[in-house]
C-alpha cells in the first residue's frame, strides 16, 4: 500500500508540466525593434564614406526602417536614400546622400529649412499651407520640372498628416543663393526657405538628376510629435 502511494506521489509530481510562457505582443515587437537595430548597425558600420561625414546612427537607423518598408510596398524605387537631419544647426552640412545598393555615401552638403521653422536651427514643423515651415518624415522624389529657382524637384510627402499636403504647399528642392558658406560667413546661419529643402546652387543640378524618380527621402528631428505619430518608424 505505502509502496504504491508514493508510487502515485512520483508520477503526479512528474505528470505536473510548468507551463511555457506565451510571447506577448510587446515582447514581439521589443525583438523586432532589437534586430532592426542590429541590421541597421551592420549596415552603417559598413558605409563607405568617400571621405565624407556620416548622419548621426539614430537618425540613419530610423532613415533605413522607413526606406526598407518603402521598398517592399513599392512606394520607392530607387536604392538611394536621402536623409536630412534637421536636429543640427544650418550651419552643419547635414544632408546626405546613400546609395543603399554599393553602401556608399556619395553626398554631404548643406541644406536650408523654412524661415518659420526656425533661425540656426529648425525647432517647428508643418503640413499647412502658407505656414512657411519644413515638414518632417518620408517622402518620394518626383519629376523635375523648370521653376522660378530653375530646375526643380516635386516631393510628394507619404505620411498622412505630417507630409502628405508637400506637392500641394510646392515644397520641391530647388537651388538657393542662400545656401553657401558665404551666406553663413555673413549672417551666422544659413538662408532660409518657405518651407524647401534648398540646396546649393553648385550641386543642385547633379544631386536633382540623381533621385529623381521616386527615391527615398528623410527628413529627421527628434520631436516627440512626429515620433509617435509616424507609421514608418514604429
Amino acid at each position: 500500500m505505502i509502496n504504491n502511494f508514493f508510487t502515485s506521489i512520483f508520477f503526479l509530481l512528474f505528470s505536473v508540466t510548468t507551463p511555457t510562457a506565451t510571447p506577448t505582443a510587446l515582447d514581439a515587437k521589443v525583438k523586432t525593434v532589437e534586430n532592426e537595430v542590429v541590421r541597421a548597425k551592420d549596415v552603417y558600420n559598413n558605409l563607405n564614406v568617400n571621405s565624407l561625414t556620416l548622419p548621426e546612427f539614430n537618425c540613419f537607423a530610423k532613415a533605413l526602417n522607413g526606406f526598407n518598408k518603402l521598398k517592399e510596398q513599392g512606394k520607392i524605387k530607387k536604392d538611394l536614400l536621402t536623409v536630412i537631419d534637421f536636429s543640427k544647426s544650418s550651419n552643419n552640412k547635414r544632408l546626405w546622400i546613400i546609395d543603399m545598393a554599393t553602401q556608399t555615401v556619395l553626398y554631404n552638403t548643406y541644406v536650408a529649412h523654412g524661415r518659420n521653422s526656425g533661425n540656426e536651427f529648425a525647432t517647428a514643423f508643418s503640413n499647412e499651407s502658407s505656414s512657411n515651415k519644413s515638414s518632417l518624415g518620408f517622402y518620394a522624389t518626383g519629376e523635375i520640372y523648370q521653376g522660378k529657382h530653375g530646375e526643380s524637384l516635386r516631393l510628394d510627402g507619404l505620411e498622412a498628416g505630417i507630409n502628405n499636403n508637400a506637392r500641394d504647399r510646392a515644397i520641391v528642392m530647388h537651388a538657393a543663393d542662400y545656401v553657401s558658406e558665404n551666406f553663413i560667413t555673413n549672417y551666422k546661419r544659413l538662408g532660409r526657405s518657405l518651407g524647401c529643402p534648398a540646396l546649393p546652387n553648385h550641386l543642385n543640378k547633379e544631386i536633382i538628376n540623381l533621385i529623381t524618380g521616386k527615391s527615398c527621402l528623410f527628413i529627421y528631428h527628434p520631436t516627440k510629435k512626429y515620433l509617435q505619430a509616424s507609421k514608418l518608424l514604429s
